[in-house]
C-alpha cells in the first residue's frame, strides 16, 4: 500500500553498519593495570572464540634436577671486567622488593642461565634481604667478595618501575657517594670491591644443574559467553582510551587490560566484542528453539544505563536488554533459562516504546582518530559516551543507555525497528480506551485500515481514516491529543480530539504503526522512524 503525501528521502549515510567479524585466534602482549597500586606489568592475551586467557610470565625448570620450589639459589663469580653483570631496582623504602632489572648479555649473571629480569632478591650470602632497603642490598652485593650466592624468586607481577625507560648508570657515575635510587638501576656490572685482582673463571652450569626458562603460563581464563566489556571506570564517566575490562557472567574479571596504543586497544575491543556477539547469537538460537514463532528473540546484549538523580554515588550501571516477541526486557543479569524471562526488572510492549539515538553517528575509527587528533585524555570530559540511545515508554518513563561501539549502536537501532515491525505485522492492530466529550470510546490503530474510532458499547464506527490522511498532531503532554486528518475528496482538514489515560503509549503506538507502514512501502528505507515522527507532528 502506498502512503499519499509521504516523499521518501534518501537513506542517511555515514552510519556505522559494518558487522564485527569473529576472531578464531588472536594474541598480543599487553599490560594488566592495578588501580589500587597504580602500577602495571606485562601479560600476554590469547583470544579464542569462547575464551579470553590472561597469561603471566614465570620461570620454570626445563631440565636437570631441582627441588620443585620456586626459589633458586645461584652462585656468581665476580669478573674483573663486568663484575656480577646485573642491575637492580627497588627497596623496602618504597614498599617494593629489590628486583633484578637488567642482565648484561655474556657476563656472569647471564652465563648461569638461572637468573632473569624480574627476579626478586631474597638472600645475599645467606642474609635475608626481603625487607632491606635499596642501599643495603647494593652494599651487600658490592662487598660480598669474588663469589656471591643469591637466592631469588621470579616476581610474576613485576613492579611498574621496571617499565621506566631509564638505563643503568655508566662507569662515570659516582657510586662511592652511596647515592642510589630504588627507581633507577644500580649497576653491579663494575668490579666492585674485590680483594683478588686476578681474573676468575666465569660461572657456568653443569649437566646436573637445573636449567630454567621464562614461559608464558595461563593465569586466568574469562569465558566470553554472555560476558560484558567496559572502557569506563566502574560507576563513573571516566573513559579509558587504551584500556578496557572484560567481566564474565559468573563475575570473573580480566582486570584492566591496558594497551600500548589507543589503536591496539580499539582493535582488541572490537575483536573481543565480535566473539562475545557470536556467542550471544548462538545463545539466541538455542533460546528460540524453545519459543513459538511469535515469541522469538530478535536481539539481546549488555549496555550501560545512565542513572537519574544526584543522590546516587554511581552515574551508570550495567543492564542486559532483550527484544523478544512483543516485549522489550530490561534485566540486571542475562536470562540463562526459560524461567529467567519472568524475572526482568522492566518489561515494555514494543509498540509502545520509542527508540531514539542520542549522539551523532561516527564510525569507531573516526571517533578514535578525532580524540587522538584533539589530544583528549582520560577524564577530559564528564560525558564521553559517544554511542547512546534512549528508550521512552508509557507514563513518561524513559531509559538512557550506551554501548561501547558504534557498530553495536547500529545493530540495536536495526534490531528495534525489526522487532517492532514484526510485532506490528503480527498483531495487526491495537485498541485503546479513550473518551471524547464525556463519551467512552475505543480507538484502534490498524496496520491495514489506519485509524478507527467507535463506541465502546454499540461498536458503531464514528469515523475512520487511512494513515495517508493523517496530516499532523498535537498534544498537551498529559492526556489529550488532536489528530488532524484530511478528507480525500474535499481536501478539508478535520480535527479529532481524544483523551487517553496513557497518552504517551498511544502516541508511540501510532508512531510504530506509521513507521512499519513506511517500511512496508520501501523495505530498504532505514530511517522510517524519523519520517514517521515528522509525519505525525507536521503542520
Amino acid at each position: 500500500m502506498s502512503i499519499e503525501g509521504l516523499p521518501l528521502p534518501a537513506a542517511p549515510r555515514g552510519r556505522p553498519g559494518c558487522l564485527l567479524v569473529p576472531v578464531p585466534l588472536k594474541t598480543a602482549v599487553a599490560l594488566l593495570y592495578s588501580e589500587e597500586y597504580h602500577s602495571a606489568y606485562d601479560i600476554r592475551l590469547k583470544l579464542t572464540k569462547e575464551m579470553l586467557t590472561i597469561q603471566k610470565q614465570d620461570v620454570i625448570c626445563v631440565g636437570g634436577s631441582h627441588q620443585g620450589r620456586s626459589h633458586r639459589t645461584v652462585t656468581l663469580r665476580r669478573q674483573p671486567v663486568g663484575g656480577l653483570g646485573l642491575s637492580i631496582k627497588g627497596g623496602s623504602e618504597h614498599n617494593v622488593p629489590v628486583v633484578i632489572s637488567k642482565i648484561i648479555k655474556g657476563q656472569a649473571a647471564d652465563q648461569t642461565g638461572m637468573l632473569f629480569v624480574g627476579d626478586a632478591v631474597l638472600q645475599v650470602n645467606g642474609i635475608n634481604v626481603e625487607n632491606a632497603t635499596h642501599e643495603e642490598v647494593v652494599h651487600l652485593l658490592r662487598n660480598a667478595g669474588d663469589e656471591v650466592t643469591i637466592t631469588v624468586e621470579y616476581l610474576r607481577e613485576a613492579p611498574a618501575f621496571l617499565k621506566l625507560p631509564v638505563g643503568s648508570p655508566g662507569p662515570s657515575s659516582d657510586h662511592s657517594s652511596g647515592a642510589s635510587s630504588p627507581l633507577f638501576d644500580s649497576a653491579l656490572h663494575l668490579n666492585g670491591n674485590s680483594r683478588n685482582t686476578a681474573p676468575s673463571s666465569p660461572s657456568s652450569p653443569i649437566a646436573k644443574d637445573p636449567r630454567y626458562e621464562k614461559h608464558w603460563l595461563d593465569a586466568l581464563s574469562v569465558p566470553l559467553s554472555m560476558a560484558r566489556i567496559s572502557r569506563y571506570k566502574a560507576g563513573t564517566e571516566k573513559f579509558r582510551w587504551n584500556a578496557f575490562e572484560v567481566l564474565a557472567l559468573d563475575g570473573v574479571s580480566s582486570g584492566i587490560l591496558q594497551f600500548y596504543t589507543a589503536q591496539d586497544g580499539a582493535d582488541w575491543l572490537r575483536a573481543v566484542s565480535a566473539n562475545i556477539r557470536e556467542l550471544t547469537l548462538q545463545n539466541m538460537k538455542l533460546a528460540n528453539r524453545c519459543c513459538s514463532a511469535s515469541d522469538q528473540v530478535v536481539h539481546m546484549g549488555w549496555v550501560h544505563e545512565k542513572l537519574h538523580g544526584a543522590d546516587s554515588s554511581q552515574t551508570c550501571r550495567p543492564k542486559f536488554l532483550a527484544l523478544k516477541g512483543p516485549s522489550f526486557y530490561v534485566f540486571s543479569s542475562p536470562p540463562v533459562s526459560t524461567f529467567d524471562w519472568v524475572r526482568a526488572e522492566r518489561t515494555y510492549y514494543l509498540c509502545e516504546v520509542l527508540f531514539k539515538v542520542h549522539k551523532f553517528w561516527l564510525t569507531d575509527d573516526c571517533w578514535l582518530q578525532a580524540n587522538l587528533y584533539l589530544g583528549l585524555q582520560d577524564g577530559d570530559f564528564e560525558d564521553q559516551r559517544p554511542y547512546c540511545f534512549s528508550v521512552m515508554a508509557g507514563h513518561g518513563k524513559s531509559h538512557v543507555f550506551s554501548v561501547e561501539l558504534g557498530s553495536e549502536l547500529a545493530v540495536w537501532e536495526k534490531s528495534f525497528q525489526r522487532a517492532m515491525f514484526m510485532e506490528v505485522q503480527r498483531s495487526g492492530s491495537k485498541t485503546y480506551a479513550c473518551s471524547w466529550q464525556g463519551e467512552m470510546l475505543c480507538f484502534t490503530v490498524d496496520f491495514a485500515l489506519g485509524f478507527t474510532c467507535f463506541e465502546s458499547k454499540t461498536k458503531n464506527v464514528l469515523w475512520r481514516f487511512k494513515f495517508s490522511q493523517l496530516k499532523g498532531s498535537s498534544d498537551d503532554g498529559k492526556t489529550r491529543v488532536k489528530l488532524l486528518f484530511q478528507h480525500l475528496d474535499t481536501k478539508q482538514i478535520e480535527t479529532k480530539e481524544l483523551e487517553f489515560q496513557d497518552l504517551t503509549a498511544v502516541l508511540h503506538c501510532i508512531h510504530a504503526f506509521i513507521a512499519a507502514k513506511v517500511a512496508s512501502v520501501d523495505p530498504g528505507f532505514v530511517d522510517s522512524q524519523s519520517l514517521a515522527k515528522k509525519y505525525m507532528y507536521s503542520n
